[in-house]
């Protein structure tokens, strides 16, 4: 007599979707919260105006009166960070996009039309790409003049050819599917295809990339800066605080420290964030 096999049914409650963010992103991103709420509203939150002399004591120490010390001239150092977050957030946000902004868009055209158009501009933004980034900036600031316009553009100019390729990259395995060739047979145009067919399959992608290609903005700016060439006195970003009180090291270290700690809690919070991206999941009811 045969036995019949007979298995367990396990009653599966419904599934609902979520995202997962892991606690090493959300530190991340509350960083990174913090700063950009420090640059919007730090002139409310300035104890003194960046650029005016309250302490007759150059390279004063921390104190209650002057909670990061003052710099070489006597200024106080919490208010010029505060400044300081304004213009190197605020450059790198507008050069950022722009880069991936003209990057991605170019990519995509670059990937959906193909042939002559493809390898004239690849080729062209290969070879900008070869020139050293930090060299291109001091070049074209020097011979241009070191103004806020001239260093988002240049900015924005040294990090184009690495987001079109990265774009162009995806966009070529996007327009190979079925998908696309079915709307290619239809009949629709290279806007619909890049607007309503590539450009959502690579968003997520190209958001990350962005993130990265922020804190390559923030290293290039803070160094631009370091050497004299970025945002010019009496304004300052982080890098230029850091070049104007580097002599007095010895004496005043607050006054050099907490700039730099200030763009590395940017950029590693920037990588935390990138890094630790929400992941779909399916938790169980």
């Amino acid at each position: 007599m045969l036995k019949t096999l007979s298995f367990p049914l396990r009653i599966v409650s419904p599934k609902t979707y979520g995202y997962r963010f892991s606690w090493v992103g959300r530190i991340g991103l509350g960083v990174i919260l913090l700063w950009a709420g420090l640059a919007i509203f730090g002139p409310a939150l300035q104890p003194y105006p960046p650029g005016e002399i309250v302490d007759w004591d150059y390279f004063g120490p921390m104190s209650d009166q002057f909670w990061l010390g003052t710099d070489y001239l006597g200024r106080d150092i919490l208010s010029r960070i505060l400044m300081g977050a304004r213009y190197t957030l605020g450059i790198a946000l507008a050069s950022v996009f722009l880069a991936c902004a003209a990057g991605v868009i170019l990519g995509m055209v670059a990937a959906v039309i193909g042939g002559w158009f493809d390898t004239i501009l690849s080729r062209l933004l290969d070879a900008f790409n070869g020139i050293p980034s930090l060299l291109f900036g001091l070049v074209v600031v020097a011979a241009i003049g070191s103004s806020i316009p001239v260093l988002i553009m240049t900015l924005a100019a040294i990090y184009l050819p690495g987001s079109y390729r990265f774009a162009r990259a995806l966009a070529v395995n996007v327009n190979t599917m079925d998908f696309v060739t079915v709307a290619r047979a239809r009949g629709e145009g290279t806007p619909y295809l890049i607007a309503r067919e590539i450009f959502p399959n690579i968003l997520g992608p190209v958001l990350a990339d962005l993130g990265l290609r922020f804190v390559f903005i923030v290293l290039v700016l803070s160094g631009l800066s370091f050497l004299g060439l970025g945002v010019q006195p009496p304004y300052a970003d982080w890098g230029a605080l850091v070049r104007e009180n580097i002599e007095g090291l010895s004496l005043g270290a607050p006054a050099v420290v907490f700039p730099s700690l200030a763009i590395a809690s940017l950029t590693i919070s920037v990588n935390m964030f990138i890094d630790n991206l929400p992941t779909k999941i399916r938790d169980r009811s």
